[in-house]
């Protein structure tokens, strides 16, 4: 069983010795124009040197770690699509990626960290701020998650190849705001979150 730090004891046993299995929880993409939320739900089973929060690691810093991560832990992925994003809004899309997490992996035990200050409403979930740099468990949900995007924003970047999505993934860059003024937006990009006020020419879809 794997020790946890007195903080993390604290939010499910009042700090005692007692042990449990930590299911990391993090997420990559709430913010951007386009492309998918993914959350990520991690419990290690073996120990992973060089843990820590995805956006302190280089790519390739990642690419290592997630393999190494998921041959080593039960882990369960959630990608909601922007289209469900703009039709349930980012925070309905969060609860129900959490409820699947704690549906897949839980069990006698088991107790579930995300990383952030709002558990969504989902009962049985703690939450600490920057847990992603502070709990091996949360740095590799977080690495899974982001690494999952990042790869599938590569993917769409040959799809539609004049927004940059492999350089930005679909953030608001420059650049991306530049490509939605000159091109429009494409079926990935999210209505909900104002892309179009960006654009001066007719969307895609």
């Amino acid at each position: 069983m794997v020790n946890h730090s007195k903080k993390v004891r604290n939010l499910f046993t009042d700090g005692e010795e007692e042990a449990f299995t930590l299911c990391g929880i993090d997420e990559a993409g709430r913010g951007p124009l386009a492309g998918p939320l993914v959350v990520a739900g991690v419990i290690l089973l073996r120990r992973i040197n060089g843990l820590q929060d995805s956006k302190r690691l280089s790519a390739q810093e990642r690419e290592k770690l997630y393999g190494r991560i998921v041959e080593r832990s039960r882990y369960h992925l959630v990608i909601i699509e922007a289209s469900r994003i703009d039709d349930w809004g980012i925070s309905r899309c969060l609860r129900k990626a959490l409820e699947e997490i704690v549906e897949v992996l839980g069990g006698e035990g088991v107790h579930f960290l995300f990383d952030g200050n709002s558990r969504y409403g989902v009962p049985g979930i703690a939450t600490m701020v920057k847990a992603d740099g502070k709990v091996k468990e949360v740095s590799a949900a977080s690495i899974l998650a982001k690494v999952t995007r990042d790869r599938i924003m590569e993917a769409l970047a040959r799809e539609y190849p004049e927004y940059g999505f492999e350089e930005h993934k679909g953030y608001g860059t420059a650049r991306h705001l530049e490509a939605i003024e000159r091109f429009g937006c494409c079926p990935i990009h999210r209505r909900s979150f104002q892309v179009k006020k960006f654009s001066k020419t007719p969307t895609l879809f």
